[in-house]
């Protein structure tokens, strides 16, 4: 990869022989392997093995892009019915759903905590920094695809002159420069990664650390998900990742409040039964 003054970086990061190696699947395994270092670490730290987290990364990551590209190609069926059909199966071609990402994952846990006979909230607690830690850094694979970009952005704006010069050209497109709502999104999901990491350090209760990460990318999500001009609808303007974002942080705060009041109830009565 050479930079060039004007001249946007090339999509492709190495070629062998017939096959082409693109930078996006380079940055989303770099964002995985990230991942599974911290959480490893993290699982070492508890005093579970340290092939636990292998084991379920190995079965978690290809079900994860599977239903990342599934849930994309529903919601953008228009342009795959006519085919080749298999453009359908295309991921180096960009276009993968962070939210299918989270539901093949989510799914994989359930089956696989239940399969070693462990708490899938607190499998979902030590993974949590580790998935916005990956997906932080997996933005910037739309970056070199120079997709997920929000509307024009004038040069008289001052984001124009704080932003780096690499940047800019690779959001310029046909002449036109556009929000890099892909940095938006990284920066924020950087932010909540350090506040996982913050509120690990409080011994929350088992699975809030997961459900502040849901509530946390959620919001950050909801308003930048509003810049980008390549949004999946369900119906007219109805955003998918905004009404999926929505329900995230309606039902995360939900289960925390009622995960709380359960155990504060348990407590409080094994306290009666005690005086008793």
């Amino acid at each position: 990869m050479i930079f060039n003054s004007g001249v946007p970086l090339d999509r492709e990061f190495l070629e062998i022989g017939p096959i082409t190696i693109y930078w996006y699947g380079v940055i989303i395994a770099t964002g995985a392997a990230l991942g599974l270092w911290l959480a490893m670490k993290e699982a070492e730290r508890l005093g579970l093995k340290r092939d636990l987290l292998t084991d379920f990364i190995i079965y978690a990551v290809p079900i994860a892009i599977i239903f990342a590209r599934i849930y994309y190609v529903i919601f953008e069926w228009k342009n795959y019915a006519e085919g080749p059909f298999w453009r359908a199966f295309a991921v180096w071609e960009g276009g993968i759903a962070i939210h299918g990402a989270i539901i093949g994952g989510v799914l994989t846990a359930i089956v696989f905590c239940r399969m070693k006979n462990i708490s899938f909230w607190q499998l979902a607690d030590i993974v949590a920094p580790s998935l916005i830690l990956g997906q932080a850094i997996g933005r910037w694979g739309n970056f070199m695809n120079q997709e997920a970009h929000g509307g024009q952005l004038l040069e008289s704006s001052f984001l124009y002159d704080l932003l780096p010069e690499f940047i800019i050209n690779q959001m310029t497109i046909n002449g036109v420069t556009y929000h890099p709502t892909f940095l938006y999104e990284s920066l924020w999901n950087i932010i909540i990664f350090v506040l996982l990491l913050l509120l690990r350090r409080f011994n929350p209760l088992r699975g809030e650390v997961f459900l502040t990460y849901l509530i946390g990318y959620s919001i950050g999500r909801f308003f930048i998900e509003g810049m980008r001009t390549d949004s999946l609808y369900v119906v007219g303007d109805l955003r998918t990742a905004q009404i999926v974002s929505i329900l995230l942080i309606i039902g995360s705060i939900i289960y925390i409040i009622y995960r709380r009041k359960t155990i504060k109830a348990v407590i409080f009565g094994s306290g009666k039964n005690n005086r008793k």
